[in-house]
């Protein structure tokens, strides 16, 4: 009996302290707690962004990026960040205007949060964090993460990987094409 009480509390532990990606709570950028869970069985690719960076010229092409697969099962998330230069100092009513009305984005865009350091979001924790495949700091605005239908990271590609780079499409395509 003490063995499987083991068993159980051992189990409940582990998974309490791998959380599902689509587990975490997330505050949407008009104020609404949500999750990832609606993109549940998706490729997603997380994309860390700003308003004031040299690379935010990529909201367009992200969002062309959308617009052609969204269709098959991509959906690209944006989540603010102002660790890297304060090049995101604007509020979420603004950062929203200003993705809307210069670059048209309809993806899903998400409440300012920390990518890096202790108070890092656990979401960010669980993909680039220590026990993660593509673990390590994230060095600048628009780093892209890509995520599998399954809700595991595949790659990682910095800021100065366009949207339109062929490697990163080639494994968007193939993670498409891939059943959880």
């Amino acid at each position: 009996m003490k063995a499987l009480l083991s068993a159980i509390i051992m189990a409940a532990t582990s998974h309490a302290l791998s959380a599902s990606i689509y587990e975490h709570k997330l505050i949407d950028i008009d104020g609404n707690e949500t999750s990832l869970n609606e993109h549940n069985g998706k490729v997603i690719l997380i994309v860390n962004v700003a308003s004031r960076c040299g690379f935010t010229r990529q909201y367009k092409k992200l969002e062309e990026l959308y617009q052609e697969y969204k269709d098959q099962g991509l959906v690209v998330c944006g989540f603010p960040c102002n660790q890297f230069g304060g090049q995101e100092p604007d509020s979420e009513k603004e950062i929203k205007k200003f993705c809307s009305l210069t670059y048209g984005v309809t993806f899903p865009l998400y409440a300012k949060i920390l990518v890096n350091g202790a108070d890092r979001h656990p979401l960010y924790e669980e993909l680039v964090g220590d026990d993660s495949a593509i673990s390590g700091k994230i060095k600048w605005n628009f780093t892209k993460i890509l995520v599998g239908r399954d809700g595991k990271p595949i790659e990682r590609y910095g800021a100065f990987t366009s949207p339109n780079s062929r490697k990163l499409r080639k494994t968007i395509e193939n993670a498409l094409n891939t059943q959880p």
